[in-house]
């Protein structure tokens, strides 16, 4: 049996005159397990699993899908981000960012809510 090593990231992004917007789709993980890092237009999405194992007295596991592993995504955008005005969302495992466009350069990690 053949089973991925890391969640994946899978992602679409769409954009208007003044807001970049990517809804990220990261199942299996929680939230403060998910960081986003903004650095001018380069934006990066990262999340982390942890396996919860429990073994019986007598038990043998067949298989085991649930584990521990890692996912990283990192984009760029055409304009840089008002780092100081996006905003991110996790929810039933996905994640929504709403990236306001802006001039001018900086970096900042923002919490996701």
């Amino acid at each position: 049996m053949e089973m991925e090593n890391a969640p994946t990231i899978k992602m679409d992004l769409s954009e208007n005159d003044t807001v970049y917007t990517v809804r990220a789709e990261i199942p299996g993980v929680k939230k403060e397990d998910v960081k986003v890092q903004i650095d001018g237009n380069r934006v990066s999405i990262s999340a982390e699993t942890k396996q919860e194992k429990e073994e019986k007295e007598g038990e043998r596991v067949i298989c085991c899908e649930c584990h521990r592993g890692s996912a990283y995504r990192s984009f760029s955008l055409s304009g840089d981000v008002d780092e100081t005005k996006a905003q991110a969302k996790y929810e039933n495992g996905t994640l929504e960012l709403t990236l306001p466009k802006k001039n001018g350069k900086t970096a900042k990690r923002i919490e996701v809510k």
